[in-house]
């Protein structure tokens, strides 16, 4: 007998009756051909019991047909007595497809709801979208290890964190000169690692919005700039590594991009992940972001001459040393000292903590301490 497929959903039962009946055989008669209670087929046919596997190929040898034959009937019944869920299913699939969903409820950046039209609305408000077909638009230029990756769902979330917490900041406009004068004024917070919590509002004398947000895992940005209508230079900075020359590395190398004003007029955003890195693949404004902070932890100069002097023998002790004539913490010149070394492990003791200092006075999210 050929499989068949029926056009309405009916429990196996009815299809078991007409195969009783073209036999012209009775429920008895069919119980005693398996081996079965009476019983059990009658609760077959009435729609009662499910057709097991067991069941499926005793059936299948009575009639000749495949044990598949009657587990698909029983699935598809099964199937059709689920009851719809108004594509609750698929809607939330795709939710949490496009966007971090879980790290976003646990960050607090958007609240849970049991309503999928409500979670939908949030996402669509947060992501400044009009509805879940559309994508977020973000122009943005990323200096990544694999530059031909575009930005990701992580990097996503957290740029419009970023914009969000800057665009609520109240602070003078933003004046080119007044940043080059904040840029010497930093120059003078660089001997002490709790100096640091000077930063912000330094910065936002200048007219730069300086945000801290942590990154979302697997992000792996280091900081980012943009601008708010093309006159509001935006910094963020994820403090993923939470050393004295890192922290001032990036916010240096960010900081020339607002200098150089890079993707203010075309409104890009530039992501920076492992901000110091040198590649091939360097645009020249991120080359020109890493000299300028590079020069900012040791001036390049002052730099060159010691290496020259002192190499291969760089003691904890000469180090120190010119760390003190310069005026700078040593994690400063050990940071750049492993970078031409590619000694990460070169007095690494030296490159103290900053972060619990920077965030005191910052507008921060994260870190055990999500904003609302």
């Amino acid at each position: 007998m050929n499989a068949r497929v029926p056009a309405e959903v009916f429990p196996p039962g009815e299809f078991l009756r007409e195969e009783l009946e073209a036999r012209e055989w009775s429920q008895q008669e069919l119980a005693d051909i398996l081996g079965r209670p009476p019983r059990l087929v009658s609760e077959l046919i009435s729609g009662k019991r499910a057709v097991t596997p067991e069941t499926a190929r005793g059936l299948a040898d009575a009639f000749g047909t495949s044990a598949e034959y009657w587990m698909s009937l029983e699935s598809q019944y099964q199937l059709s007595k689920v009851k719809s869920t108004d594509n609750q299913v698929a809607r939330k699939a795709r939710l949490y497809g496009k966007f971090p969903v879980r790290e976003m409820f646990r960050r607090g950046w958007i609240q849970a709801s049991e309503s999928i039209e409500v979670l939908e609305q949030r996402f669509c408000e947060f992501f400044d979208i009009n509805g879940m077909d559309d994508q977020p638009v973000l122009t943005h230029y990323a200096k990544k290890t694999d530059v031909t990756m575009d930005v990701n769902p992580l990097q996503l979330a957290w740029l419009y964190r970023v914009r969000s917490m800057a665009t609520q900041q109240v602070i003078p406009a933003y004046s080119r000169p007044k940043l080059v004068n904040a840029v010497e004024k930093l120059r003078t917070l660089l001997l002490a690692p709790e100096e640091a919590r000077h930063v912000p509002r330094i910065l936002a004398e200048a007219g730069v919005r300086l945000v801290f947000v942590e990154s979302i895992s697997g992000s792996r940005i280091d900081g980012a700039c943009f601008w708010l209508n093309e006159d509001k230079p935006v910094i963020g900075m994820t403090l993923r590594y939470d050393r004295i020359d890192n922290f001032w590395f990036v916010l240096r190398h960010e900081i020339e991009h607002v200098l150089q004003e890079d993707g203010r007029i075309n409104g890009e955003h530039i992501i920076d992940s492992d901000v110091g890195a040198e590649t091939e693949a360097l645009s020249e404004c991120e080359k020109r972001a890493n000299a300028a902070g590079a020069d900012f932890c040791v001036p390049s100069g002052q730099l060159e001459n010691f290496v020259a002097r002192v190499q291969p023998y760089f003691s904890e002790q000469k180090v120190l040393a010119f760390a003190q004539r310069l005026n700078l913490h040593p994690g400063l010149v050990v940071g750049q000292l492993q970078r031409r070394l590619n000694r990460h492990d070169f007095l690494r003791k030296h490159q103290v903590k900053v972060r619990t200092h920077v965030l005191l006075s910052g507008d921060a999210d994260g870190w055990g301490t999500f904003s609302e």
